[in-house]
């Protein structure tokens, strides 16, 4: 089936209407940040960048790292962008600009997050990376697809049981990363756990400044959750919305977070730019090792 104009957006040059950018541009391995600014803390340690554009809050740079070729793309803030982001990702790779139809062998991607956040255990300190083993949707942007076939309803159901989760919310989904990637990310320096993924910075994760939020306590109970050795480790705007669309969409995906701030204990990173810094470096250097 040809897809219309109107739901497949090109420029006039042929490239993706929001991130500028045309299938020869991304290479199959992808980083995504959430600031533009931090793109070229990433490239800035290619070994070459062939590709640069921009578009709002939209920032590519490709290029190679140790002989690898790597794509980082900037998505701003929140589930939203990610809805943009993973699915124009995706038309680059399976979709026919000229014919516009999907095509016929569907290729993978690997997509990895690098992020900050704050971390909701008081044994997961600041500067401390987080491999995100899977992501817990608070926010609501996927149940705009069909998500049967990537929930997890048993640790749904015990989370919604444990926080007394309210009706008029939208129904939390727990999707799980890619195994593959988290083989090749992990090692004796990444925590890992579960990581919520709210819509907003302040009221959804439970920031009081002028007004009242809904659940007072859902802090505290998402610290006490915990569902066959899983638990919360941290809280960010991201992470969920990317491993969903990517397993509806046939990719990998795999977040790791920088820890700035520990929500437990009130602490915050003394340096959180060389934290970053290190995760980015870390992160680099483990794509590149063969497992």
């Amino acid at each position: 089936m040809t897809i219309k104009d109107s739901e497949l957006i090109l420029n006039p040059d042929g490239s993706i209407y929001h991130l500028n950018l045309k299938p020869e541009h991304i290479a199959d391995t992808i980083i995504l940040v959430g600031d533009q600014n931090r793109v070229e803390k990433i490239s800035k340690h290619f070994d070459a960048v062939e590709f640069e554009t921009q578009k709002r809050e939209f920032k590519t740079h490709t290029g190679i790292y140790k002989g690898k070729r790597i794509s980082v793309v900037s998505t701003g803030i929140g589930p939203d962008n990610i809805d943009i982001v993973l699915n124009e990702l995706d038309a680059l790779v399976n979709i026919d600009f000229e014919t516009r139809q999907p095509k016929e062998g569907l290729k993978s991607l690997d997509i990895i997050r690098i992020g900050t956040s704050g971390s909701l255990q008081k044994n997961i300190p600041v500067d401390a990376f987080v491999l995100s083993t899977h992501g817990l949707d608070v926010n609501g942007m996927l149940h705009a697809y069909q998500i049967d076939s990537i929930a997890n309803p048993e640790i749904e159901k015990a989370f919604i049981h444990h926080t007394n989760w309210s009706l008029n919310k939208a129904k939390p989904i727990v999707i799980k990363g890619s195994e593959l990637l988290e083989r090749k990310l992990e090692s004796k320096l990444t925590y890992k756990g579960l990581t919520a993924t709210a819509g907003g910075f302040y009221g959804p994760q439970g920031r009081v400044l002028r007004l009242a939020v809904q659940d007072p306590d859902l802090n505290d109970k998402m610290d006490q959750f915990s569902y066959e050795g899983i638990c919360i480790s941290n809280f960010e705007m991201e992470t969920s919305a990317i491993y969903g669309l990517a397993k509806l969409l046939g990719h990998n995906a795999m977040s790791l977070n920088a820890i700035i701030a520990n929500r437990a204990n009130g602490t915050f990173s003394k340096n959180p730019l060389a934290a970053i810094e290190k995760l980015i470096i870390y992160t680099l250097d483990k794509l590149v090792v063969s497992n």
